[in-house]
């Protein structure tokens, strides 16, 4: 059980230096003219976010598992609890991080054409005057 649980929390650290590494690139290249760049960053951003709410939430429910297979239940139940604490937070970043990795496309509507177009049957005036 103790071997999981230092597993569980060296996960965590990983993960949160990631999106702390990628939040200091993010830094460096906003004083840079690559919007790209920044687009990039800001995505893997995400999806590091998304690891460390589902390394957050998946750990305690192994650890519930396991501690339930070798009749822990009192330790299965701490860690169930544990579970439900960190997922109220960790369920809506990680709903926010996800919808950054897929926006919503963006909704166009053409506009009148910026120039004259020609009509057949000859008349070259443009219309509207």
């Amino acid at each position: 059980m103790g071997f999981l649980f230092l597993l569980w929390v060296c996960g965590l650290i990983a993960a949160a230096v990631w999106w702390v590494g990628i939040g200091l690139e993010q830094w460096s290249v906003s004083y840079g003219d690559q919007p790209g760049e920044f687009e990039d960053l800001r995505r893997r951003a995400s999806v590091a976010l998304l690891v460390a709410a589902l390394v957050a939430t998946a750990g305690p429910v192994l650890i519930a598992l396991v501690a339930y297979q070798l009749r822990l239940v009192r330790t299965a139940v701490v860690f169930l609890v544990l579970t439900v604490v960190i997922a109220v937070p960790a369920v809506p970043v990680a709903m926010l991080a996800g919808r950054d990795l897929d926006p919503a496309p963006a909704v166009t509507t053409p506009g009148p054409p910026g120039h004259c177009v020609e009509h057949s049957g000859g008349d070259t005036r443009c219309p509207g005057g």
